[in-house]
C-alpha cells in the first residue's frame, strides 16, 4: 500500500481562521457560539490547544461541516509534528516473531544488548539462519503437551539449544545394531532410581548424544529426538516432570524414534506421561507402543490389573515391581495412567530424578 504524505499540513487553527473570515466573525464571537472561554478559542486557533472530540462537535455544528473534518485536521497536524517512527521497531518486532527473546536473554542464549544489529546477528546464528528474514527449520520428533499440527517459536528455540549443546561433545559412532543389542542392558537400569545416572554413558556407547535442557516458559515440552547429521542422533529431555516414571517413558519414546529412524518429523508433538491418544500421528503411536513394551509390556500390566482390581496394595505393587525388575514407581505410574488408582496412591514411589541425572549429563538450566 502506498502512503501519500501531503507536501504541507496546516493546523486546524488556520482553517478556523478561514471560516471566521468568511463569516466575518471574531474569535470572541465563536467563543460565545460554542459557550467556551475566549482564551480557549485563542489557544485552539494558535495551535496551542488540541481540538478535542467535544470541540470538534461544536465546530462542526457552528460551521456546518460535521465533527470528523476537525478531528481529521487535528490528527493530521499532530502526526506531521511528531518525530518519525523508530526505524528499529519493525526489526525488533521481527525478532520477537521468531523467538521468545526475553526468555532467551534471561537464559543467556542471547546477549543482553540494546543493539538491534547485535541481537539480529546473535539470533540468526542461534537459529542457523542466513538472514533474519528467513524461516527457521529443524527436523525433530518431540513429546509435549499441545497440538501436533504446529510448534511454537519457544519449542523450536528449545530444540535448537539442545542441538547446540549436543554439538559440544563427541560420542562413539552410532550403530542401530549396537543399540538393539544393548536394550536388555538398558532394561536392567529400571530397577533403581540410581539407574538413571547410567543413561548418558549408555547412550554415548551406542552413539547417541544425551542432553538435558530446562524447558522455556510455556513450551510444555518433555523431550525430543533429532539428528545433527545422518550419523549423529540426539535425545534431549526437559525433565519438567521430575518423577522416575516420566523420565523412563519419555526417554524410551525418544529412543524409539531413533531406533525407528524417524527423521522426517517436524515437531509432531505429544503430551507428558499420557500415551496413546486418537489425534497422534501413527509414528507417535508407534513410538509410544515401543516405549510401553520396553518399560512394562501392556499385556503383563493388564494381567496384574485384572488380578488386583479393585484393590492395589503397596505390597502387591512392590512384589510385582520386583518380579519385573523395575522400580515400583514405574508400576504406580502405569496404574495412574490407567486410572485404576488415585494420584495420591503410593506417591512416595514416584521419586524425583532430576538432580541425579543433571549431575552426570550435559545440562542447561536450573541456575
Amino acid at each position: 500500500m502506498v502512503v501519500r504524505t501531503p507536501a504541507e499540513v496546516f493546523p486546524p487553527g488556520e482553517f478556523i481562521k478561514d471560516e471566521l473570515a468568511e463569516r466575518e466573525w471574531t474569535q470572541a464571537d465563536l467563543a460565545e457560539i460554542l459557550g467556551r472561554p475566549v482564551q480557549a478559542i485563542n489557544e485552539i486557533v494558535a495551535g496551542k490547544k488540541a481540538v478535542t472530540p467535544e470541540t470538534a462537535c461544536g465546530l462542526g455544528e457552528a460551521f456546518g461541516t460535521g465533527p470528523e473534518l476537525w478531528l481529521n485536521l487535528e490528527n493530521s497536524w499532530r502526526l506531521s509534528q511528531s518525530p518519525g517512527a523508530d526505524a528499529n521497531v519493525a526489526r525488533r518486532a521481527r525478532l520477537f516473531e521468531l523467538a521468545p527473546i526475553k526468555e532467551m536473554v534471561r537464559r543467556r542464549w542471547l546477549p543482553d544488548t540494546s543493539s538491534v544489529d547485535d541481537l539480529e546477528s546473535a539470533l540468526a546464528d542461534f537459529l542457523e539462519l542466513a538472514s533474519i528474514q528467513d524461516t527457521p527449520s529443524l527436523t525433530f520428533a518431540a513429546r509435549k503437551a499441545g497440538s501436533y499440527a504446529e510448534h511454537s517459536t519457544a519449542q523450536l528455540a528449545w530444540c535448537f539449544r539442545a542441538k547446540h549443546l549436543a554439538e559440544s561433545f563427541e560420542v562413539s559412532p552410532y550403530s542401530a545394531e549396537k543399540l538393539a543389542d544393548s536394550l536388555p542392558k538398558l532394561r536392567t537400569l529400571f530397577a533403581d532410581e540410581l539407574g538413571v545416572q547410567q543413561v548418558p554413558e549408555f547412550l554415548a556407547d551406542v552413539g547417541i548424544r544425551f542432553v538435558i535442557v530446562e524447558h522455556l516458559k510455556s513450551t510444555k515440552i518433555d523431550g525430543a529426538a533429532l539428528w545433527l547429521d545422518d550419523e549423529s542422533p540426539v535425545i534431549a529431555m526437559s525433565l519438567r516432570y521430575d518423577r522416575i516414571d516420566n523420565f523412563w517413558f519419555v526417554l524410551l519414546h525418544e529412543l524409539a524414534h531413533i531406533r525407528n529412524g524417524d527423521r522426517s518429523i517436524d515437531a509432531d508433538l505429544v503430551g507428558s506421561t499420557a500415551q496413546a491418544t486418537d489425534d497422534k500421528p501413527d509414528v507417535e503411536k508407534k513410538a509410544d507402543q515401543v516405549a510401553a513394551n520396553l518399560l512394562i509390556h501392556p499385556r503383563t500390566m493388564q494381567a496384574f490389573v485384572t488380578r488386583q482390581h479393585p484393590r492395589f496394595s503397596k505390597s502387591a505393587i512392590q512384589d510385582f515391581a520386583e518380579q519385573l525388575g523395575v522400580h515400583p514407581g514405574l508400576v504406580v505410574g502405569q496404574l495412574q495412567y490407567r486410572k485404576v488408582i488415585s494420584y495420591s496412591h503410593s506417591r512416595e514411589t514416584l521419586v524425583p530424578v532430576r538432580n541425579l541425572v543433571t549431575s552426570v549429563a550435559q545440562t542447561d538450566g536450573w541456575e
